[in-house]
């Protein structure tokens, strides 16, 4: 992806959320591998959580991270299967201002390379919700690789060209 070298890098906060029923610190291997891609890239790491496949739970998280004026962007991994637990799409649904439609169907064209036709199981999805950024990655690892060296990365890349989501920052709550 081209990068405008003469432009400035500009770190933005991010918080992770790992959305699992068996997951936690020692385990988190999808949420660590999103972490150490993020603060690679230069960004930081504005707070982290794990929370069990809850509509209510993350819809509270995610609210409380929209509402701090200190994290731009929210990036959560897990919970966008289609089983009955699988429910951060219905979280982002109530959290939402506008949809950002073409992240699931650009991550699920992506993805199908790795995966093929399994790609169709992803609900993957993003929101802006009030000025935030919210994205929704699938829980295993190669989709965490998909969605954020693919994607992510170079669109929050300040320098990324023609147009990347940090240079609409500053005018994400125009009304």
């Amino acid at each position: 992806m081209p990068l405008d070298e003469n432009r400035t890098f500009k770190p933005v906060n991010i918080a992770l959320l790992t959305v699992s029923d068996t997951r936690d610190e020692g385990n988190d291997t999808s949420g660590d591998l999103l972490a150490e891609r993020i603060a690679y890239a230069g960004h930081r790491i504005a707070d982290r959580a794990i929370l069990r496949d809850d509509t209510a739970l993350i819809t509270a998280r995610l609210q409380n991270w929209i509402d701090d004026e200190n994290i731009d962007v929210v990036i959560s991994t897990g919970g966008t299967g289609l089983t009955g637990r699988d429910v951060t799409p219905e979280a982002l649904e109530r959290v939402k201002t506008k949809d950002i439609p073409g992240f699931g169907e650009l991550f699920r064209w992506l993805s199908f390379a790795s995966i093929g036709t399994s790609t169709i199981q992803s609900r993957a999805c993003a929101v802006l919700a009030e000025g935030t950024y919210v994205f929704a990655l699938p829980g295993s690892n190669g989709a965490v690789k998909d969605g954020w060296d693919q994607i992510l990365v170079h669109q929050l890349d300040s320098r990324h060209r023609p147009c990347n989501f940090v240079e609409l920052m500053p005018r994400l709550r125009e009304r």
